[in-house]
């Protein structure tokens, strides 16, 4: 079967899928995501799991195959070392080297440190409706999935050992094992070494000595199963692991983990399977091109973002281009959102053969479900609105939009969506930056001169009244981009804005009067 030529990055990857996996018509095909619950989840994981959503449902558009999502969450890994934005930590950093899922939560609210973060990652992806199916380790573990792929792991230690040992530094060789054995005493996992291997018996030999850091040991030894949750592997052999036992096709990875998934897919072929397909993505930055971490809380959120912008903006974001970096701060929103509301009001104009390969069918379940936004509000102008008359009347700013575009009752309910979250974006991110500036008596009749041409201006073209302030700074002998400047800073108290002529369309000719008499007054 070929296959439409597509070029948006979703439909290259399933088309690679199609071409790998088209013996297999009759089995699901299987899509993973993993999720290190040591912190909140935060954009990057959210970012993963939609991603993975977009390939997934292209390749049900071409194959009509089934398919199945498991976002697998490695609640067995240990807690290192505690991070700084959660509360408890005494308590934590007693229990550091444990299991995340045998830590208490420090939240009060779950039964496990883990299964508040599980609890969270859920809540995320329920609130987008995404089609998952929930994996902990800790279940996966204890319940026996890993038993087959774990005893040909202790069957080929060796081997294995054979394939990371090279890639890591002389003084961490000797002591290395795949295994990660469970202390029966004091419950630590980041405590424990392996001292023997018994491939007949599938147990081991350890002894719990290891202190690194503020992790503790307690000298137990003792003869463990590697069956049914005793012990756990390390993460690279770990995705291995779950390649193996649960035949997964496809799974991104961030570009920091290109060498790891080298490693594992050379363990999983040991192990008789083949690696999953996959595309690295460049990581997310915060504004200052640092890597967004959990641990300190940087980078925003998705409740957040949610406060200020709709859920779709974010991924309209989050689409572009994987594999280019991406700074995630508060500055991206107004702009996320514009290219978001532009994209729906495009959507219907296109024709039906090239909508697949436009961002917004991918957000809406395959162009089934794209919400009708034909306005050319959007929430830089509303933005811009309220920064001029001032934040707290949402009503007032709702007549002010329905005299710039009558047509917006049509989608009242989007719209006055968007005015409730910008309001909290003003009253957050632009509010506090206002700087309102005393213009100079030269400034102060080029304002003046200003206020005078548009009231004695008798039409409601925007271009002609976008045209004044030109024609204003030229009889002055300023530059128009002096002049804007000079409007700006004394007009809205910040250094950009509207555009001119869109500005007194949207608050009103008697408003924009008001508001020059104000500023030539000051």
């Amino acid at each position: 079967m070929t296959s439409p030529n597509y070029k948006s990055w979703p439909f290259k990857e399933a088309d690679k899928l199609r071409k790998r996996f088209s013996k297999s018509e009759n089995i699901p095909l299987r899509f993973e995501t993993g999720f290190g619950p040591s912190g909140l989840p935060h954009i990057g994981t959210f970012a993963e799991i939609a991603r993975t959503t977009w390939i997934r449902q292209a390749f049900e558009f071409l194959t009509q195959r089934e398919t199945q999502l498991i976002a697998f969450s490695d609640d067995m890994d240990g807690l290192r070392k505690v991070p700084l934005n959660m509360p408890q930590q005494e308590m934590l950093t007693e229990n550091l080297g444990k299991p995340l899922c045998r830590i208490p939560d420090p939240f009060d609210a779950c039964e496990s440190y883990s299964a508040y973060m599980n609890k969270k990652l859920r809540e995320f992806l329920d609130s987008y409706k995404f089609d998952y199916v929930f994996q902990s380790s800790y279940e996966a573990y204890t319940r026996g999935d890993f038993n087959e792929g774990l005893a040909i792991i202790l069957q080929k230690v060796e081997d294995i050992k054979g394939i990371i040992l090279p890639t890591m530094g002389e003084g961490k060789r000797s002591n290395w094992s795949p295994f990660f054995p469970i202390c029966e005493k004091c419950g630590r996992i980041y405590s424990t070494r392996v001292t023997g291997y018994d491939a007949e018996k599938n147990t081991l030999d350890y002894i719990c000595d290891r202190e690194e850091g503020l992790v503790k040991s307690c000298g137990n030894k003792g003869t463990i199963s590697i069956f049914n949750g005793h012990v756990k592997v390390g993460w690279k052999i770990d995705w291995a692991l779950r390649w193996y036992a649960y035949d997964i096709g496809y799974e991104m990875y961030g570009k920091d983990l290109i060498e790891s998934a080298k490693l594992s897919g050379k363990i999983v072929r040991l192990m008789g399977k083949q690696p999953p397909l996959g595309l690295f993505y460049e990581l997310f930055l915060d504004e200052k091109g640092r890597k967004i971490s959990k641990s300190v809380g940087k980078g925003l959120t998705i409740e957040s973002w949610m406060s200020y912008a709709p859920l779709e903006s974010l991924l309209y974001y989050i689409f572009q281009n994987p594999k280019q970096a991406k700074r995630l701060f508060w500055g991206i929103v107004p702009k996320s959102v514009d290219e978001y509301l532009t994209g729906l009001n495009n959507y219907e104009q296109l024709d039906a053969e090239k909508q697949p390969d436009s961002t917004i069918w991918h957000l809406f379940n395959q162009g089934a479900a794209v919400p009708d936004y034909r306005t050319s509000i959007n929430f830089s102008l509303i933005n811009n609105l309220i920064s001029a008359v001032g934040a707290d009347d949402i009503d007032l700013i709702l007549d002010y939009l329905k005299r710039y575009d009558p047509s917006m009752d049509e989608f009242s309910g989007v719209i006055e969506d968007l005015v409730k979250k910008a309001m909290n974006y003003y009253r957050d991110f632009i509010l506090p930056n206002k700087q309102y500036r005393t213009p100079t008596e030269k400034e102060k009749e080029m304002l003046k001169r200003l206020r005078d041409e548009l009231e004695n201006y008798d039409g409601n073209d925007e271009n002609e009244i976008q045209s004044i302030p030109f024609s204003v700074a030229r009889l002055c002998d300023e530059s128009p981009k002096n002049f804007f400047k000079t409007f700006y800073e004394v007009v809205f108290g910040q250094e950009r804005g509207p555009r001119f002529g869109t500005f007194v369309q949207l608050v009103g000719k008697e408003k924009a009067l008001s508001l020059l008499d104000t500023a030539a007054e000051t």
